[in-house]
């Protein structure tokens, strides 16, 4: 089975920030679209950039990285566990595939720093335990095919079900040890045990050493595989840190050229006060970069391109040559450098290559908090537009601008309620012809829908808080 893609159906998050519970569809079914789009809105505070952190967290543990320790402080004040289930299809030519993966997270003291207990409080940090890890797809069997438990980490032996326990690893004494080893070693070092390196090298070698290939096993091996491959090199979260850096005066550049595992992918910071000097390879990478965002960016802002200038090659600490170059803007035959540019065009620049791969390839998913910052509503509308209607891959977002709800298709877009025990929903009795930002509105005032969407203020005690400040 060769999957051509993986797309994420739907999330549900229980003790999450201050999600207490949310579950959350990214299917429109409204209408058949090939691009999968969530618009997510609400007021400060409601649940929005906790799914952009749950995204993110989805992606550390797919790629089998630690998850970092600012995520010990992301579960429910009143909770000491949180939870989260991600849906997704796999996509083949032939068929697709429904797949989920659940884990919960739990925040430890971490005391690798010391050989000796510590007294003092102030120096215990905290670490983030992945456990409970539980992996559900389509199951085989000479009947039928029935969605069911492949992986379940929730027991003190390697896994169950025992069944698939022997199909996926073997019943090799030596290589339960070292799985178990590297089961705890995962929860130690903050990491998946389902997406660690051990356990997918031990799957790898059964699949090799399976007689005629196994039917079974191949089958599995592969779903497992396009989880990995989908958070590695198709699945990109940008949250506010990526806005923050602009402000201190760096241009992230974002950005995946190809398919799969091949090609160029990641993120690159470039200093905008001051010259940089970068390898020949990432030079090559940045000249690449604006080769393909120019041809949309003089389109989205009439004449502006972007390009470097090169200083001059210079030698590297590794001893390599390397070149100083100086990101510039050009436009009306000026040019100037790109730091005294708006935050908005830095922040489209920023992003621009990645909404180009999300509409050209179905394969990618792209979830940006705050899409709208520093960004020109009209303009934000406009290319949400274009995304939905004509593109292929999956772009998630979080937005206060409210243009887009005039110019997306209403089953796009979710809106977080004042509820925390269900923090998600889609308006509903909302009729063709209704405009869905004034129906918002509406319902913000009058409260019209089963779940409240806006938490009211009184204007008068808010003047009078400023009064007595």
């Amino acid at each position: 089975m060769k999957p051509s893609s993986v797309r994420i159906a739907g999330i549900t998050i229980h003790n999450f920030k201050n999600v207490v519970e949310g579950s959350l569809s990214f299917e429109n079914t409204r209408k058949n679209y090939r691009a999968s789009i969530v618009g997510l809105y609400g007021q400060n505070g409601s649940g929005k950039t906790a799914l952009i952190d749950a995204l993110e967290l989805l992606k550390y543990a797919l790629c089998g990285s630690a998850v970092p320790e600012k995520f010990a402080d992301y579960i429910n004040v009143d909770s000491d566990v949180a939870e989260l289930l991600f849906d997704f299809v796999v996509k083949t030519p032939e068929d697709s595939f429904p797949v989920s993966y659940q884990f919960s997270i739990k925040s430890v003291s971490d005391a690798s720093g010391r050989n000796v207990n510590s007294t003092q409080s102030a120096e215990q940090r905290k670490r983030v335990c992945i456990f409970n890890e539980v992996l559900k797809c389509p199951i085989l069997s000479d009947k039928k095919i029935r969605t069911g438990k492949l992986i379940d980490t929730n027991t003190a032996e390697l896994f169950l079900p025992r069944p698939k326990k022997q199909l996926l690893v073997g019943n090799n004494k030596q290589t339960d040890t070292d799985l178990l080893v590297a089961k705890k070693l995962s929860s130690a070092q903050s990491r998946s045990f389902v997406f660690s390196r051990e356990f997918l090298d031990a799957v790898r070698s059964t699949l090799r050493q399976s007689e005629n290939s196994d039917k079974e096993l191949s089958f599995y091996a592969n779903l497992i595989e396009s989880l990995v491959n989908f958070g590695n090199f198709e699945l990109f979260v940008i949250n506010t840190t990526n806005s923050g850096f602009i402000s201190l005066h760096a241009q992230p550049l974002v950005f995946k050229f190809a398919a799969g595992n091949s090609g160029d992918f990641g993120t690159m910071m470039i200093p905008l006060h001051e010259t940089a000097v970068i390898p020949k390879k990432a030079k090559d990478v940045v000249t690449r970069i604006f080769q393909t965002m120019n041809i949309v960016l003089e389109q989205i802002i009439p004449g502006l391109t972007i390009h470097f200038k090169d200083l001059g090659t210079e030698v590297l600490e590794n001893g390599k040559e390397g070149s100083r170059i100086q990101l510039m803007s050009h436009k009306n035959s000026r040019e100037i450098p790109l730091n005294y540019e708006s935050e908005g065009i830095k922040k489209i620049v920023s992003i621009l290559q990645l909404l180009i791969v999300v509409y050209n390839q179905p394969s990618i998913t792209v979830a940006v908090d705050e899409l709208d910052s520093g960004v020109f509503e009209y303009l934000l509308g406009e290319l949400l537009s274009i995304i939905s209607e004509r593109g292929k891959g999956q772009l998630i977002f979080t937005s206060h601008n409210l243009r887009p709800l005039e110019t997306l298709d209403r089953g796009f877009i979710v809106f977080t309620t004042t509820n925390p025990r269900k923090r998600y929903v889609r308006m509903t009795n909302v009729k063709e012809n209704n405009n869905l930002r004034d129906f918002y509105f509406r319902d913000i005032m009058l409260g019209e829908q089963d779940e409240e969407l806006y938490e009211q203020t009184n204007n008068a005690e808010i003047a009078l808080a400023f009064r007595e400040v």
